[in-house]
């Protein structure tokens, strides 16, 4: 519980416990109808753990977000108003060119990220997911996400009107979040694999807090 509060656990996938990070940019975000010259952009980081939870009987499963971060001062400043959870201000350097992703942020706290990374056709086989279509199909299926805001979890759902990633080839990955040995002990976090989504047209629907 120090890392997932109840009442989420982790989800296991052959063995292991399944962490994250998305890396997303958000283009014309607005409220649905109104025209996209009011909409926001914004660069944003999500610190993921995939998790399930019992409700009314039934198993459900998502990911509890314990940290996001963004390019958007006023979100950061607002909190849980525009997206659910606080969000840290950090300074995003983004390059993208001919396949390659270079991203790295560092947050108001310190926390950083770097990523280097390469489109390729051919995904990771050393990956615990096997296969492109496994990675794909798990991650869809944590469309729900849920935040810490103050004494409840703020819930968000992603609505993809088209699913669609790509292999990514990484030469160099850091969080210092996820190497925090006071969080998370030494050894026990490895990296696994890294997909691409562009030009993905969805839309955010807020959930029933917990």
């Amino acid at each position: 519980e120090k890392i997932i509060p109840f009442p989420f656990r982790p989800k296991i996938y052959k063995g292991k416990a399944i962490v994250g990070i998305c890396l997303i940019r958000l283009k014309n975000i607005k409220p649905k109808g109104l025209p996209n010259f009011i909409g926001v952009n914004s660069e944003n980081g999500a610190h993921r753990i995939a998790v399930e939870w019992d409700e009314n009987g039934l198993t459900k499963s998502g990911v509890y977000i314990p940290r996001r971060d963004t390019s958007l001062k006023i979100n950061a400043i607002v909190g849980g108003r525009i997206f659910p959870g606080k969000h840290f201000y950090a300074k995003f350097n983004v390059a993208e060119r001919d396949g390659n992703y270079q991203i790295n942020f560092k947050s108001s706290d310190k926390t950083e990220i770097f990523i280097d990374a390469n489109e390729t056709k051919i995904f990771n086989n050393k990956s615990i997911f096997e296969t492109l279509s496994n990675a794909s199909d798990f991650f869809e299926n944590g469309d729900l996400g849920y935040s810490p805001n103050k004494d409840k979890f703020d819930g968000l759902r992603l609505k993809a009107y088209h699913w669609e990633v790509r292999p990514l080839e990484v030469s160099n990955v850091k969080s210092s979040f996820f190497e925090n040995e006071e969080i998370f002990p030494k050894g026990s976090v490895k990296f696994d694999n890294a997909l691409l989504m562009t030009n993905i047209e969805h839309e955010w629907k807020s959930e029933k807090d917990k």
